[in-house]
């Protein structure tokens, strides 16, 4: 409790929180390539496609100077944008987002993706999970086919991972289960309750990490992810999410007239009729046999 006091009365972002040991061979140049081309894609003459990889992140505010303490290097959003596995379990040991599917299987679980790795490749297996097990429904918007699950839970995946609090252990979760779907994720709230989209003031949480995932097309403007939830989520659902903003962030889903894909479908088989009379028969003797004995 003391701990989150100190954190909500901080003036800083604890993104911004430089390691000035951390050096350029501790973050993956695969991932560094990539976001460079995703950007390049977003849009065509990027100022990141002409830079070397330190001036982009330099660019990119993941290596900063600290004006008053004059300390400079890799911030805690470069190690979790771009860091390896093993520097970001002995920056962060306790990191990970939890995927979980619990249809039939209540008390654990049916499936699950323990993530436990960059924010990159940590927003593909979210992604993916999703893709695996929610219907991708059809849906005009105008003359267009519209990915109502994509829109949905680009918009709810960039939230678990964009604005969450990274000094709190609290692991984040997305669970798909029979009524709901729901995301849980450490927060620093500005505001307690319920969000009303039609009446809310967006705030930044880690607004350097959220600025990287715009660069390369995975986030819109602040306050526009809100909207869209809630805009598609009443096409997709048949209903209107919740979203609550407290020390823990919460979204919840309504899950209406959802089925699971074939290939998670699990099923309980019947035992055949023969295999039961002939269970009945072999239960019967050993009745028989132990009377017998007892009368012996």
């Amino acid at each position: 409790m003391v701990a989150a006091l100190y954190e909500r009365k901080q003036l800083i972002f604890s993104e911004n929180t430089i390691y000035k040991y951390v050096k350029l061979e501790d973050l993956r140049q695969d991932i560094i390539d990539r976001v460079r081309k995703l950007a390049t894609i977003q849009k065509r003459n990027h100022v990141w496609a002409n830079l070397m990889d330190m001036e982009l992140l330099k660019s990119a505010s993941l290596y900063s100077r600290n004006y008053q303490t004059n300390e400079e290097g890799f911030t805690l959003a470069a190690v979790l944008l771009l860091g390896k596995d093993e520097v970001i379990r002995s920056i962060l040991p306790y990191h990970k987002t939890d995927d979980i599917l619990r249809r039939v299987n209540i008390d654990r679980y049916d499936d699950r993706d323990d993530i436990r790795t960059n924010l990159i490749e940590s927003y593909d297996r979210l992604m993916a999970f999703v893709a695996k097990h929610l219907p991708d429904k059809f849906y005009l918007e105008g003359d267009q086919r519209v990915n109502l699950r994509e829109y949905i839970f680009r918009e709810v995946v960039s939230n678990i991972l964009i604005h969450r609090e990274y000094n709190n252990p609290y692991p984040a979760k997305l669970v798909i289960g029979t009524n709901e779907i729901y995301t849980e994720n450490s927060n620093k709230p500005h505001g307690y309750g319920l969000i009303d989209p039609n009446n809310f003031s967006p705030f930044p949480k880690n607004p350097v990490i959220a600025q990287f995932f715009k660069e390369i097309g995975w986030a819109d403007e602040l306050g526009s992810g809100v909207r869209n939830i809630f805009k598609y989520s009443r096409v997709y659902f048949k209903n209107d999410p919740k979203i609550i903003e407290e020390d823990i962030f919460k979204i919840i889903l309504p899950v209406t007239d959802m089925r699971l894909p074939s290939k998670t479908t699990v099923r309980t088989q019947q035992v055949p009729s023969k295999c039961s009379n002939d269970a009945g028969k072999i239960s019967g003797t050993i009745k028989f046999l132990q009377g017998a004995e007892v009368k012996k």
